[in-house]
C-alpha cells in the first residue's frame, strides 16, 4: 500500500474560500457524507422538472448547495458504479466487471465468488490518515463473501447487506438476503427484516435513517471528524416506503419511496444545523446508475429528456441527479456545469481531508472543489462503460458512441425494454452495433435526449471526432484491465449457515460447491 501524504491543498483551497466568502478555516477537516441512491433518475426531483413537486428538502438543499446537472456515474448498474465511488477508478480497472460476453453488464449476485480486490484503496481506508471515523449504512454490493465485506476494506461500522432487498426466497434453491451489523450477521431480508410486497410496507428507510443519525451525534460527541456512506435501496425495485409515507405521493409507491427518502435528507441536514456542524460538513446527493425504465412507472424513476435508462450508455443510464451541500463554503444557489463523475467523490473527498490520492495507480476521479469553490471548470473526458467495453465518450458538449446496444431482441421480445417508448432508429438497437470508425456523435446541449446523430459530412462532426480521438487513444493505450471479478458464480458460496445459527435454529443446507460461469442478460 503506498503511502499517503498530508497535502496543504485543501488548506489552501478553504483559506481561498475564507477569503473570499469570509469564513472562519476550519480547526479540523470537514466531516463528509455520501447520500447514495438507488436507481434514482435524473428527473426524479423537483429542482431537476419533476412536475409533481415532491422533494421539498432535496430542493432545498440545491438552493443552498450547488446543482450540478451534468454528473455521470461510472457505469449503468449498481456494483461496479458503487465500486468506481469508492475506488476513484473506473470498474475496469478494478476487476469489476465480467469477460463472459461482449459488453455484457455484470454484478454480485448471492451466488458471485468474486468482490472488491484486496489490491484496491477504498476511501475509507484512507480517510483513517487524517483520523475519521467511517460507517456505511444500506446496501454493500461489492462482494457477499467476509474477505469482500465493508469492514475489511476500511470501513468502522456497517448496519445493512451486501446486496439489494430481492426475495423473499424459500431459503432451499436460495437464501433470503443477510442483513449485517458490523460484521454479525443480524436477520434476513423478508424475515426479521419484513418487506410486504403486497402493500410495499417496510420500515428501512427508517432505520437507515436512525443509524445515520445515532453516528452523526456519537462522532459530533466525540469531536471526531466522520465519513458516513448512506447508501438506501428504496428505490429499487421493489419499492418500498414505511406506513406513513405510503399512499401520499402523486407519482405511485416509487413516489412514496422517493418522498420518504427526501424527508429522511431534511431531518439529517436539520440535524447537522442542530448539532452546529452544518459548516464542517460537506454532503453529496446522487445516484447509482439511471432509472430502471425496465420497471416503470410502478417501480422505476423518470430520466428525465435523457434516452433510456439502468443498463444502459445512453444518457438516461449514466447521468444522475447531483447535489453538493456545504453551508458558508459552497455559494448557495450555483448550478455548475462541470463534467462530474461519481469517482470525482473519492478524489473530492479526500482532498477535504487533506489527503493525497494514492500515487501507485490510475485515479480516474477529479478534485470538483475547485469547482465548487471558486467557479473554475475542467476540461475532461466521461467514459461510457458497459461490462468490459467503452461503448462512448462524452468531450465538452459532445458525446460519441463507438457500439450501441439496448438488450437483445430475444429479451425485448419477452417484454424487457430498457428504452419504453423511446425507440430512435439506428440508435436504441437490439443488436450490438460497432461505429469505432466512424461514432454517431450528438451535442448533447442541444440534443439531450441523443436522437439527432450530426452529419458525418459536417464541418462540426469532423470538428468533434478530432477532438475525441486522441483522448480515446490515449485511455485505451494506457489501460490496464483488472482481473475480471464478476465471472464465476457458485450457489454454495451464498450464506447459508451464519455463525451461531445452531442456537438460533435457522441452520441451512449449502449445495454442493459446483463453479460455474455467471450467466449474465443479453
Amino acid at each position: 500500500m503506498a503511502a499517503v501524504a498530508v497535502a496543504t491543498r485543501w488548506w489552501l483551497l478553504l483559506v481561498l474560500s475564507a477569503a473570499e466568502l469570509g469564513v472562519a478555516r476550519a480547526l479540523q477537516p470537514p466531516n463528509i457524507l455520501l447520500l447514495l441512491m438507488d436507481d434514482m433518475g435524473w428527473g426524479d426531483l423537483g429542482v431537476y422538472g419533476e412536475p409533481s413537486r415532491e422533494t421539498p428538502n432535496l430542493d432545498r438543499m440545491a438552493v443552498e448547495g450547488m446543482l450540478f446537472p451534468n454528473f455521470y456515474t461510472a457505469n449503468p448498474l449498481c456494483s461496479p458504479s458503487r465500486a468506481a465511488l469508492l475506488t476513484g477508478r473506473l470498474p475496469i480497472r478494478s476487476g469489476f466487471y465480467t469477460t463472459n460476453g461482449h459488453a455484457r453488464n455484470a454484478y454480485t449476485p448471492q451466488e458471485i465468488v468474486g468482490g472488491i480486490p484486496d489490491s484496491e484503496l477504498l476511501l475509507p481506508a484512507l480517510l483513517k490518515g487524517a483520523g475519521y471515523a467511517s460507517k456505511i449504512v444500506g446496501k454493500w454490493h461489492l462482494g457477499h463473501r467476509p474477505q469482500f465485506h465493508p469492514l475489511k476494506h476500511g470501513f468502522d461500522e456497517w448496519f445493512g447487506s451486501p446486496n439489494c432487498h430481492f426475495g423473499p426466497y424459500d431459503n432451499k434453491a436460495r437464501p433470503n438476503i443477510p442483513v449485517y451489523r458490523d460484521q454479525e450477521m443480524v436477520g434476513r431480508f423478508y424475515e426479521e427484516f419484513p418487506i410486504n410486497l403486497k402493500t410495499g410496507e417496510a420500515n428501512l428507510t427508517q432505520i437507515y435513517l436512525q443509524e445515520a443519525l445515532e453516528f452523526i451525534q456519537r462522532q459530533q460527541a466525540a469531536h471526531r471528524p466522520f465519513f458516513l456512506y448512506w447508501a438506501v435501496d428504496a428505490t429499487h425495485a421493489p419499492i418500498y416506503a414505511s406506513k406513513p409515507f405510503l399512499g401520499t405521493s402523486q407519482r405511485g409507491r416509487y413516489g412514496d419511496a422517493i418522498r420518504e427518502l427526501d424527508d429522511s435528507v431534511g431531518r439529517i441536514l436539520r440535524l447537522l444545523r442542530d448539532l452546529s456542524i452544518a459548516e464542517n460538513t460537506f454532503v453529496f446527493f446522487t445516484s447509482d446508475n439511471g432509472a430502471a425504465l425496465i420497471s416503470a412507472p410502478r417501480q422505476g424513476g423518470s430520466n428525465g429528456p435523457f434516452l433510456c435508462g439502468k443498463q444502459t450508455t445512453f444518457e438516461g443510464g449514466m447521468r444522475e441527479p447531483a447535489i453538493a451541500w456545504w453551508p458558508g463554503h459552497i455559494p448557495a444557489g450555483q448550478v455548475s456545469h462541470q463534467l462530474g463523475s461519481i469517482m470525482d467523490l473519492f478524489t473530492t473527498s479526500l482532498s477535504l481531508a487533506g489527503l493525497e490520492p494514492p500515487r501507485d495507480r490510475a485515479i480516474d476521479g477529479l478534485d470538483l472543489l475547485p469547482a465548487m469553490l471558486q467557479g473554475r471548470l475542467t476540461d475532461r473526458p466521461i467514459f461510457y462503460y458497459r461490462g468490459n467495453t467503452l461503448m462512448a465518450v462524452t468531450l465538452g458538449q459532445y458525446k460519441a458512441h463507438f457500439w450501441t446496444w439496448t438488450n437483445s431482441w430475444e429479451e425485448f421480445k419477452q417484454g424487457i425494454d430498457f428504452c419504453p417508448g423511446q425507440n430512435v432508429s439506428g440508435v436504441t438497437t437490439h443488436s450490438q452495433e460497432e461505429h469505432t470508425k466512424l461514432p454517431l456523435i450528438f451535442h448533447l446541449g442541444r440534443d439531450p435526449g441523443e436522437r439527432f446523430p450530426l452529419s458525418v459530412a459536417s464541418i462540426e462532426y469532423l470538428d468533434a471526432l478530432r477532438r475525441i480521438t486522441p483522448v480515446v487513444q490515449q485511455h485505451q493505450e494506457a489501460l490496464v484491465p483488472g482481473q475480471p471479478q464478476l465471472n464465476v458464480c457458485n450457489r454454495a458460496v451464498m450464506n447459508w449457515a451464519p455463525p451461531g445459527c445452531e442456537k438460533l435454529g435457522k441452520c441451512l443446507t449449502p449445495p454442493e460447491s459446483v463453479p460455474e460461469k455467471c450467466s449474465w442478460p443479453h
